[in-house]
């Protein structure tokens, strides 16, 4: 079981397969948060307000198909998992284009009845992938902390002579470099 909360943007057209693929999914997941759209223009509103950790889609929707919204999602944040669950991905070129186009996985709804077995292993490398980012995100905080401190000494230094102010503004001037460095990755 998945215990660490997921938000998921499922863009499915029919409601009988939402509500399967929503109970498959707390089967393996304990808490998620799960809201359901059926058409690009309400995808592109719930990307913005709702900002999902996963994207799963139907490939054959009436208004659009799903490389359209896979598409729109690279557009928003190429690194947010998208994975297909459709009926229509019945053969291997097509299959294997989703995966070249950018998507993390697909499932094909004809094994919704073990839906849980094959989506678990998916999302579990998204939760991995997420607590990896997390992990750097703290390291880059706490670089920002060391750094400001490092500031904070060096305006405190009372400087006697000329070699001592070139030496400071020398280390400020490397600090910039690696900060604008870090703030570029």
């Amino acid at each position: 079981m998945i215990t660490t909360k997921l938000r998921i943007l499922l863009v499915e057209d029919y409601k009988t397969d939402a509500e399967l693929i929503k109970f498959q999914i707390n089967q393996i997941v304990e808490t998620s948060e799960i809201r359901v759209v059926d058409n690009l223009e309400d995808f592109k509103i719930e990307l913005q307000k709702f900002v999902p950790d996963v994207i799963l889609s139907d490939y054959n929707l009436p208004a659009c198909n799903g490389l359209d919204i896979l598409q729109h999602t690279q557009n928003y944040d190429d690194t947010l998992p998208f994975i297909f669950i459709t009926g229509t991905i019945d053969d291997d070129e097509m299959a294997a284009n989703t995966i070249l186009s950018g998507a993390s996985g697909f499932i094909l709804k004809k094994h919704m009845n073990t839906l849980a077995d094959k989506l678990a292993p998916l999302l579990k490398k998204i939760v991995f992938n997420m607590i990896q980012q997390e992990e750097v995100r703290e390291k880059v905080r706490k670089n920002k902390i060391a750094v400001n401190q490092i500031y904070d000494y060096l305006d405190k230094i009372h400087v006697d002579n000329e070699e001592q102010k070139l030496n400071i503004n020398k280390i400020r001037k490397n600090i910039d470099l690696i900060k604008k460095d870090n703030d570029a990755e």
